[in-house]
């Protein structure tokens, strides 16, 4: 017990500067959010006759590069780190987030759509952050602190999410200040970029206790892809994170758009609303899942958390005023908050200490595959109807509820 305390204490210096590398990384990508729609819809980036439908087509080929480069990249980066060390993987990781928050705001500036595809291409390829924390948490964490500690990157979330938003919202709007333009959020991104490498440099210490030689190419991802279904262990686990990111993606990369069209929302509005769901996953993260954590296991957790946010996505597009909105919010993030990090516990649970890294680049590569293809389909479905994409998102959650109950839970019980 005595080893365990101090273990505990040792690390928490460490679990703090992680928690700040990934709160000030998600700052950065919530102050995109609230802009995304405004500038494919109220600005003169794309030209005066292209149609609605094209403008959402595009913007959802815009959203899903970044996770289609994040796809090659982040397994990449993720063997890598198993090899030199997540140090100097981060800081890599950074350095492309940064090049590409300025090659954003040049694009807004000069009105170049092909540049926001390669600045959005160039920081997903790099994009490997949170997986890459992810296998520094595995690394000092006990299985007793795993779902707790992992909790600790869905709190960060959450805060950036009540910030990153609310401020990209804010930096838009020249009422405030003359000089503000829909570009101004991705500057000020690009230097807290800037400030987490000096974090990262002067004060991450060093996680990586088995350095693995693994082979490392450009195609890498589809590899993970087809290890994850082929991996006796873990297939039926990988298939319902699949599916449940699948339809949360759904959710989460076109709800902006939705918000615009429907509610007439602007990058002011959707700052503000993304800002109130980031304070609930703070509060579902901080505490909930803290709670919970200690008290029942994450099968169990999952059973129910899965299928709670179906129910809550299903009833998301049906009121016709924007504050009834503001009512689903605490339950979407309380249950999808409880879903996450029990996920990621079940995934570094299942496979020995030198194979977090590997695991963890896996799991990522599942993740990325599945952000990228939604927006494809929502940018096309929702010329038919805006509420589309989130009656989509439902419907795949639970699909991905019934294969683990079903599933994943049955072969467990079985196997006991």
């Amino acid at each position: 017990m005595t080893e365990q305390k101090s273990e505990t204490k040792e690390n928490k210096g460490l679990l703090f500067t992680l928690f700040l590398i990934i709160f000030i990384d998600l700052i950065g990508i919530g102050i995109v959010i609230p802009v995304l729609p405004v500038i494919f819809f109220s600005t003169d980036l794309l030209p005066a006759a292209a149609s609605d439908a094209v403008r959402t087509m595009l913007l959802g080929f815009l959203i899903a590069s970044y996770p289609f480069a994040q796809f090659f990249g982040a397994p990449i980066l993720g063997a890598f780190s198993d090899q030199v060390g997540r140090k100097k993987l981060i800081i890599v990781s950074m350095i492309g987030t940064f090049l590409g928050y300025i090659l954003f705001a040049l694009g807004i500036l000069y009105t170049n759509l092909a540049l926001l595809f390669v600045s959005r291409l160039l920081a997903g390829f790099t994009g490997g952050n949170i997986s890459i924390v992810q296998s520094c948490i595995a690394d000092v964490s006990t299985p007793k602190t795993k779902v707790k500690n992992f909790g600790m990157i869905g709190m960060a979330f959450g805060l950036g999410f009540i910030i990153g938003p609310f401020i990209g919202g804010k930096l838009t709007d020249s009422t405030l200040v003359s000089w503000f333009n829909h570009a101004t959020p991705f500057w000020f991104a690009a230097l807290l970029v800037l400030f987490n490498i000096l974090l990262v440099i002067f004060y991450f210490q060093e996680t990586l206790k088995y350095k693995q030689e693994r082979k490392v190419h450009l195609f890498t991802g589809f590899y993970n892809i087809k290890k994850a279904f082929t991996h006796a262990d873990l297939r039926v686990l990988f298939l319902v994170i699949f599916l449940m990111n699948f339809g949360w993606s759904f959710f989460t990369q076109f709800f902006q758009v939705f918000l615009y069209h429907k509610f007439s929302f602007t990058s002011s509005n959707i700052g503000t609303y993304f800002a109130y769901v980031g304070l609930w996953i703070a509060i579902a993260q901080g505490g909930v899942v803290r709670f919970v954590s200690s008290r029942v296991a994450p099968q169990n957790v999952l059973k129910f958390s899965i299928l709670a946010t179906a129910v809550v996505l299903a009833v998301i597009p049906l009121p016709d005023k924007a504050l009834y909105l503001y009512f689903t919010v605490p339950f979407m993030a309380i249950f999808f908050g409880l879903t996450a990090p029990n996920f990621s516990t079940l995934v570094s649970n299942s496979v020995d200490a030198h194979m977090q890294g590997e695991v963890m680049g896996i799991q990522q590569s599942l993740l990325s595959l599945s952000f990228t293809i939604p927006p494809i389909i929502a940018g096309i479905v929702s010329q038919w109807g805006v509420s589309l994409p989130i009656y989509l998102a439902a419907i795949t959650i639970t699909i991905s509820w019934v294969i683990f109950v079903f599933g994943y839970e049955h072969k467990e019980k079985h196997t006991n």
